[in-house]
């Protein structure tokens, strides 16, 4: 095991490993105790009690931020005709049919967000090896294969952020940045659990929400009690 920097063992000297914390203070905590020298990414992370082997138990979507991210996301759109044109009027960062796509394959992915008409798909297919496992791939459960493209590339640069069960039955999502407001982040994180519990399987027996934690990008994470929301 990777030896922890001296700045990491100051702050986890904050944490009571044995105490869940209301939500409030855990994520004033996390912002107390990061010592990144630029605005880090604070994330929530899921311990659920799913069976991921059990395709009615993976879960995958994504919901809009009422606070955004902290983040500009690069935003690509498949799209052709009248389609193309509402997306660069929506503030796509590129748009395009064959060309994007061989761009892409060539070793182009300087964005974050990747968006699809339906009727594209049959090419964009082709980068599934690429953008897959970077979780880029468009997909309907995403939102990110629709007809609607306007509407896919406001909410991308509104602050969407999408979620997936790992093989473990975890989930990980960023909630904003450590300069953002306590409220605004307890704002994110209420959203994010909110939709969580809304998508729990109904195949599910015993406690859902096994654990919840709340972290920055170097920090130790802080247990959330599950009864403070």
């Amino acid at each position: 095991m990777a030896k922890k920097s001296k700045q990491y063992q100051e702050a986890a000297k904050l944490v009571d490993r044995d105490k869940a914390y209301d939500v409030t203070e855990a994520v004033d905590l996390v912002k107390k105790m990061d010592f990144a020298k630029f605005d880090a990414t604070v994330e929530v992370a899921f311990k659920l009690n799913v069976d991921t082997k059990q395709a009615d138990q993976q879960l995958r979507g994504a919901v809009v931020l009422p606070n955004g991210t902290g983040k500009d996301q690069a935003v690509v759109v498949f799209a052709k005709g009248d389609k193309a044109k509402e997306a660069e009027e929506a503030g796509a960062d590129f748009v395009g049919e064959a060309d994007l796509v061989e761009k892409i394959q060539d070793g182009w992915l300087d964005f974050d967000v990747a968006i699809a008409t339906p009727d594209m798909m049959a090419q964009v297919g082709r980068l599934g090896r690429v953008l897959g496992p970077k979780g880029l791939m468009p997909n309907p459960k995403t939102g990110t294969v629709t007809m609607d493209v306007a509407k896919a590339v406001n909410d991308s640069k509104a602050g969407k952020v999408t979620y997936r069960t790992d093989r473990d039955g975890n989930v990980h999502v960023p909630v904003g940045k450590v300069s953002f407001d306590t409220d605004k982040l307890v704002g994110n994180f209420k959203t994010i659990e909110d939709t969580i519990v809304k998508a729990r399987p109904a195949s599910v027996r015993g406690t859902y929400i096994q654990n919840l934690v709340v972290t920055s990008t170097f920090t130790p994470a802080v247990r959330v009690d599950l009864a403070s929301f």
